[in-house]
């Protein structure tokens, strides 16, 4: 397929322009066809009807800003500020819509009418808008948890990996960072803060009812890439206990629920789109030029190697991008049978040379009615992808580039890449010299009948499974300047998740006053993760690729190339049950539990119960509320319990290892292996290990104003993790150092306030304007820890080995940096460190809490405006009161450095008297603001009428649009981006905040088309 494709991929520069000139064709013939229809004898003759009124809401009062519509053209006018309007139709047979933020549309027919009077209806539609929650559906009113919906309209635009991007900023509460700019790149979301140690911060993902597992095949990349995001329709987010305590296990982090786009009954439609895009680096890292670095190195007394050149080695590395999206859409069907199928093409450069991403993606979803009254109903959903990621060493790529010299030339005489004097590697011939590819095919499908059993009792069953299988190929290729063998590394992965569950949902009135609905069902689920790698040494100079015949390796020897291998199998059984109830439509209580089964835990503990239950109060529906200008007011209260079981796997089972007669040691086994007589104990067996668990409280009122144009939440939470599953040092004679246990008493906490905000405006000329935000304050605290400090985050560096950054400490959040206090450069031009506890020296115990790479404060709005066909939207979001540390510049950026010859920033000469002998240390210098700001993207459309373009008989929609993407950002951090966390993870403990040698972020560009038939 790939050797198909390429010819396509050369090509396509060639097909983006040919696709701008057919649409700059389609534009000239609109505007053309518009002007001769007002010209046109046979328009002079249709007989028009001058039609005036009054518009005014349900209380009769006048409505200005009223759009008034001429169905199917552009004609059209608003109302003015007493309501008033005044329309020239075109024909008796015309139709007027009538349209106001807020208000239900009404159309009418003309007919013989010159005076219409419309009175507008509040629209409920944001209250009856429909949200997924666990299990189910809910109407807005209805919902008693805290739960944030994003539609595929409000998504973030731009180029797109994975859903986590789509959300970034768009629901209070919950924190996304891409760790790098690289595509596909694994990206770090937590809802309302972290709340273990060594467990996993990431939230449960639902797709179209489908629990997922994204435990890595073998890959490096997000196991999210696999959803083309032109296939959502909706993103729902379960944020407080009792809206995921129906997860129970799985929804300590939150619930991410995703649902794909459904066919709808009626005409059939087809539609198409394409984006190009270009991406450039964002922002370079500021290190010398060739003019500074030659007086640089002199000024520091060190050797200057100046071989002539003038090379920008950071614009050597990165290049102009060029990203491709090409997706056709399906949709349609009758009363009884809907369907929606995609295929999709996305094709990303990297600003790295040798970095991409290419994703091809299949999808049909399936909606079949039967019986009488369509008491059966069958949903099928069916997803096929396959991305091929290539990835360069990036690392050592950006670590070469950054302090090369800059005097050397990217080429040498023979118009090879110029060979180092240093012994280091042009980064160019890095590139030549490795690859990274990763090809991962997936299948996830899931079938969901079900069937009404009697008025309102429903069975459904919900069958589905998920099937991914990769290889990861690291090769270096043989070479005889520089000097290097060939090896290969293969990896080849299999990760399995299979879902069955059945559920009964009775829905039913005891009378007009009182309704229920109760769910009762079970589920079991069972994971099968394997990977087993293989390695072989030392090609011989070919034109064959080593990963393309692994068989050219001569070096096969165990010593060298031990094959190695995991196999992971799990099970998941859970009993669960809801009841919501509603008294009078304005009293609401939701109650949940759930029993989840683990076989990661012991015989004594496999079973966790979490209960939750939660309390709403429309208070709007009251009727003392009914002459205020609120059209929504509720409150809702919330408690539950969630569990965690994201721990290493048998771990609470005793394991021992085969001695071998000769002495060596061999595999770990499970007791009762075939070497018996040969045992020796590697673990003790732990069946008391029980779950963590999070209680979390929240308490959250909606409101809405100006009949829903003006409507927004507060909400203020309080979570709770205790039981901390921690792998702690052995007290007791074990055979190990470390054991897993629940420490009681300590606890981490996650408390905070969310406010979300949103105004619609339509003026009287026919603007519109929308603008909104949220921002979340949010506090996290390790309490009764009995440890004084657990180390995380280990730094880079020479004599760094095991030196560690971060510390969960005692009344400090997690995160914390736990670092030496710099106080300066002494008289020697060495490095001063602050004596914490003054006895005279300095070591780690003055060490010091300096900041927590959490922010404290995360904001997003965005503001959006629209005239006619033309609509601009942006979206900014940023964070504050975090810190981050800067590995890249405590490995790169000090003086030392420069007086060998490698460059550095102005960062390394801060301070004018400090020794070129002064080691980079570890300590607070290198710790900066990570606050920032950025316009993560920037929209304008145009929506054509594709009747003016005379295309109206067969196309139905046509839109272009451009977008730039992380157009700014503004912040005091000078590395390459301060959102960042590269994974610094000690001994399974989660680092945050550490920056070291990241792959940088681009600006991006993109221009696209959609066109719907």
């Amino acid at each position: 397929m790939q050797k198909f494709y390429e010819p396509f991929l050369k090509k396509r520069t060639r097909h983006f322009f040919i696709q701008c000139a057919v649409l700059l064709t389609l534009t000239v013939q609109g505007v053309t066809s518009s002007v001769s229809y007002a010209a046109h004898p046979i328009a002079n003759t249709i007989q028009g009807v001058v039609v005036n009124g009054r518009v005014t809401d349900q209380t009769g009062s006048p409505l200005p800003g009223v759009n008034v519509l001429e169905k199917g053209t552009n004609n059209g006018t608003v109302s003015d500020s007493d309501g008033n309007y005044t329309i020239s139709t075109r024909s008796t047979q015309s139709v007027l819509i009538f349209s106001f933020v807020g208000t239900v549309t009404q159309q009418v027919v003309v007919g013989n009418q010159s005076n219409i009077n419309i009175q507008l209806q509040e629209d409920a539609q944001s209250l009856s808008e429909v949200v997924v929650v666990g299990y189910g559906t809910q109407e807005r009113k209805d919902v008693t948890g805290s739960v944030g919906t994003v539609k595929s309209e409000e998504f973030n635009r731009g180029i797109i990996n994975s859903p986590e991007q789509l959300l970034q900023g768009k629901v209070a509460g919950v924190s996304i960072t891409s760790a790098s700019g690289e595509p596909g790149s694994n990206q770090s979301i937590n809802v309302r803060g972290p709340g273990g140690i060594r467990t996993g911060s990431t939230p449960l993902f639902v797709v179209d009812g489908l629990a997922l597992d994204n435990s890595s095949t073998g890959g490096a990349t997000n196991p999210l890439n696999f959803l083309n995001p032109q296939d959502i329709e909706s993103i729902d987010v379960l944020k407080d206990a009792s809206a995921t305590a129906i997860y129970g296990t799985r929804g300590a982090n939150g619930v991410i629920l995703i649902t794909t786009k459904k066919g709808k009954a009626g005409k059939s439609s087809i539609s198409y789109s394409v984006d190009y895009g270009i991406s450039t680096l964002a922002r370079e890292l500021p290190v010398f030029d060739a003019d500074e670095y030659r007086a640089k190195v002199v000024e520091v007394g060190g050797i200057l190697d100046d071989q002539g050149g003038s090379t920008n080695w950071q614009k050597e590395i990165t290049r102009t991008a060029h990203t491709q999206n090409h997706n056709v859409n399906l949709s349609g069907g009758t009363d009884k049978l809907v369907y929606y199928a995609s295929l999709g093409l996305q094709d990303q450069e990297g600003i790295l040379h040798n970095s991409s991403l290419k994703r091809y993606s299949g999808r049909i979803n399936l909606t079949q009615k039967a019986l009488q009254n369509d008491k059966l109903k069958i949903d099928l959903n069916l997803s096929a992808t396959q991305t091929i990621n290539d990835r360069p060493s990036a690392e050592n790529v950006i670590g070469t580039a950054i302090s090369a010299n800059p005097t050397y030339p990217v080429y040498g005489a023979d118009g090879k890449p110029f060979l180092f004097p240093s012994g280091t590697d042009n980064p160019l011939i890095t590139y030549a010299l490795n690859k990274d590819i990763t090809t991962t095919n997936r299948i996830i499908g899931n079938i969901s009948p079900s069937l009404e059993i009697i008025k309102g009792l429903v069975y459904k069953l919900n069958f589905g499974i998920d099937n991914a299988n990769s290889v990861r190929d690291e090769q270096s290729l043989p070479s005889l300047v520089p000097l290097k063998d060939g090896n290969l590394k293969s990896t080849f992965g299999q990760n399995t998740n299979s879902l069955i569950e059945n559920y009964l949902t009775y829905d039913f009135k005891l009378n007009d006053d009182n309704n229920f609905s109760v769910l009762a069902g079970h589920s079991f689920q069972k994971f099968f993760i394997q990977k087993r790698t293989f390695s072989i040494n030392k090609f011989p100079i070919s034109d064959v690729e080593p990963r393309n015949n692994p068989s050219l390796g001569t070096d096969l020897t165990l010593v060298n190339n031990k094959p190695t291998g995991e196999t992971t199998r799990n099970e998941l059984q859970s009993f669960f049950g809801r009841m919501n109830y509603s008294f009078r439509d304005k009293y609401l209580l939701t109650a949940t539990v759930r029993a989840d089964g683990s076989t990661k835990f012991g015989a004594n503990n496999k079973y966790g119960v979490f209960p939750s239950f939660s309390l709403g109060w429309r208070i709007s529906e009251e009727a003392f509320m009914q002459s205020t200008p609120l059209s929504n007011l509720k409150l809702r209260a919330g408690w539950g319990q969630t569990g965690n079981q994201e721990i290493p796997n048998k771990i609470t089972q005793e394991l021992f290892t085969a001695t071998l007669s000769s002495g060596t040691t061999g595999a770990s086994y499970p007791l009762g292996g075939a070497y018996t007589s040969l045992l020796a104990y590697s673990r003790f067996a732990n069946p008391n290990i029980q779950w963590e668990v999070s209680t979390q409280t929240n308490i959250g009122i909606d409101f809405g104003l100006l009949n829903g144009a003006l409507s927004g939440s507060i909400d203020a939470f309080n979570k709770v993790s205790n039981n901390i599953l921690l792998s702690v040092p052995s007290v007791d004679p074990q055979p190990e150092f470390y054991y897993w246990t629940n420490v009681d008493d300590m606890t981490i906490s996650n408390s905070g306030l969310e406010i979300s905000l949103n105004y619609e405006y339509r003026a009287t000329n026919g603007l519109t304007l929308g603008i909104g935000g949220n921002t979340t304050f949010i506090r996290n605290k390790v309490e009764d820890s009995p440890y004084s400090v657990i180390t995380s985050g280990t730094a880079t560096g020479s004599g760094l080995t095991s030196a560690t950054v971060n510390g969960y400490i005692n009344g400090e959040p997690i995160g914390t940096f736990f670092l030496r206090e710099f106080g300066g450069i002494n008289e020697n031009g060495l490095n001063i460190f602050i004596d914490q506890d003054k006895n005279g020296f300095i070591s780690d115990y003055d060490r010091i809490t300096a900041g927590t790479a959490l922010p404290t404060t995360m904001y997003n709005f965005f503001a959006r405006v629209g005239f006619k066909g033309f609509d601009l939207s942006a979206n900014f979001n940023g964070v504050a009161g975090n810190k981050i540390f800067d590995n890249t510049a405590l490995v790169s950026f000090y003086k030392g450095r420069l007086s060998k010859g490698l460059n550095t920033t102005a960062e390394a000469v801060e301070y004018a008297s400090e020794s070129i002998n002064n080691k980079a240390d570890l300590s607070t210098r290198y710790l900066k603001d990570g606050a920032y700001l950025r316009l993560n993207n920037l929209t304008l459309g145009y929506n054509f009428n594709p009747s003016s373009l005379g295309v109206g008989e067969w196309v139905t929609a046509l839109r272009v649009y451009a977008t730039g993407q992380n157009l700014f950002v503004t912040t005091k951090y000078d590395g390459y981006d301060p959102e960042v966390n590269t994974d610094k993870a000690e001994k399974g403990v989660n680092s945050y905040g550490i920056d070291y040698l990241s792959y940088p972020k681009a600006r991006s560009f993109v221009f696209g088309l959609n066109v719907t038939f």
